[in-house]
């Protein structure tokens, strides 16, 4: 099933059953007026909006219209939770080994993981706005879940079980702004940017064999400026499951229906810099501190900047005959308008 949210007037949008080839939808209004009222009572509500799923796919939705994914909010334009984890810890060990440090033993069994700001997300086609470039604007290419309520100490498979739908996600890092917030001590806040996912949500079960060990084993596509960024493959490398993020943010809380955990950034074991671009015959990368940490390493110094206003990014999977699966993340680079 994919599910969508359509932008109104009220903060928490329109939900939208979205048919599997990404051309049709229609109203779930009968059904839900939003994604979290869905989620709220999923065992309830999902066969009916499967029924409509069905329908659609099958041509026999009596008010199926095009669909127009620039119409979209994220699928949850606001959420009780977001938590972003760090499932690649090749990522991690670029980072460490650019500032010639070692990578903490219990990285590698314990996941990272933030809580990022989730009451306000923005649509999968609205611009990044920052008020500087200086800020060190970047992009973060993910994978993420949604979940139903999860208990305090559930196991890593009972919080796999609770993984309703799978989204992708732009985690926009304001990465000049990072350093003096970690020396602080207290982690991230003004350095994370409002976050946008993908115009749909689909569940596990439409992925296929895609969907295996909580894990989804599709190349995640980037481009930057109309060319080719990176296409690492989401379900290599991916030290922690969804199954394991879940129970870790679990350990301590309940989580409630629709909380949103995140993979981090998805990345690949690769060669040296000169082998892992795509030019160059590699997976390329998924966000553009990746690419200086290896310049940092084999060069000294990075050479690559961050995004400038006017810049441009996409985010998207394929199915292995070349669809959209969740449709695109396709934003630009904007000076914030609200301030001035």
């Amino acid at each position: 099933m994919k599910l969508a949210t359509l932008k109104t007037a009220s903060r928490d949008g329109a939900l939208i059953v979205v048919s599997r080839d990404l051309t049709r939808y229609a109203s779930a209004a009968a059904v839900a007026p939003n994604l979290q009222t869905a989620l709220d009572n999923w065992d309830a509500l999902a066969p009916q909006l499967e029924q409509l799923y069905a329908a659609l796919n099958a041509g026999a939705a009596a008010d199926a219209v095009p669909f127009d994914e620039r119409l979209c909010h994220s699928p949850l334009p606001r959420a009780y939770q977001w938590a972003d984890g760090s499932a690649y810890i090749n990522h991690v060990e670029l980072v460490r080994k650019a500032r010639h440090a070692e990578v903490p033993a219990s990285f590698y069994t314990d996941p990272l993981m933030y809580q990022g700001g989730s009451d306000s997300f923005i649509g999968p086609h609205d611009p990044i706005y920052a008020e500087s470039e200086e800020w060190g604007i970047d992009l973060e290419a993910e994978v993420a879940v949604i979940t139903a309520d999860v208990a305090m100490g559930a196991s890593a498979e009972q919080a796999a079980r609770a993984v309703r739908l799978v989204l992708l996600v732009n985690d926009v890092s304001l990465r000049n702004l990072i350093p003096n917030e970690l020396a602080k001590g207290f982690g991230f806040f003004q350095s994370k940017a409002a976050s946008a996912f993908s115009p749909v949500a689909v569940t596990p079960d439409e992925l296929g064999a895609h969907w295996a060990d909580s894990k989804l084993h599709l190349p995640l596509t980037v481009t930057l400026n109309q060319r080719p960024f990176g296409k690492p493959n989401a379900g290599e490398d991916m030290t922690f499951n969804f199954g394991q993020l879940v129970a870790h943010a679990a350990k301590t809380r309940e989580l409630a229906a629709g909380t949103i955990i995140g993979s981090g950034t998805v990345s690949n074991k690769q060669g040296n810099l000169h082998g892992s671009s795509i030019e160059n015959g590699g997976v390329g990368y998924c966000c553009l501190a990746e690419v200086r940490m290896y310049e940092t390493i084999e060069e000294g110094a990075p050479r690559t900047g961050y995004l400038k206003f006017g810049d441009s990014v996409r985010i998207e999977m394929f199915d292995a005959a070349g669809a959209s699966i969740f449709g695109a993340i396709d934003q630009s680079v904007a000076p914030y308008p609200g301030r001035r």
